[in-house]
């Protein structure tokens, strides 16, 4: 089973920034869509942004103007540049593949973003 490897959480302060990646198999990688998704306490998972193979991107309106998500197909690497953290957004970030809507891989371990006030 493929998962993906997430990196780059840590502790910041709000206001703060941090840039996180996503490393998975280049076929994978370079063939669907890639989100970013989070899983905060006491919530569900859920989709913080999207970039399809092409590189268009597309944001939950709670991050819009603060991530810029992005990738590299020659690293097979996802990034989710994040800026003017808030401390409600502190959680645990996966990426994931999509194909026609429906997620690809396994989910990985994820990395925590603990975001202090």
């Amino acid at each position: 089973q493929v998962q993906p490897v997430e990196s780059g959480g840590g502790l910041v302060q709000a206001g703060g920034s941090l840039r996180l990646s996503c490393a998975t198999s280049g076929t994978i990688f370079r063939s669907n869509d890639m989100g970013w998704y989070r899983q905060t306490p006491g919530k569900q998972r859920e989709s913080v942004a999207v970039i399809s193979s092409g590189g268009s991107s597309n944001y939950a309106d709670s991050v819009k103007g603060r991530f810029t998500i992005s990738r590299d197909n020659a690293k097979n690497t996802l990034y989710l540049q994040m800026s003017s953290l808030k401390p409600e957004e502190t959680g645990v970030y996966y990426c994931n593949a999509i194909r026609s809507g429906i997620l690809v891989l396994y989910w990985g371990k994820g990395t925590l973003v603990t975001v202090s006030s």
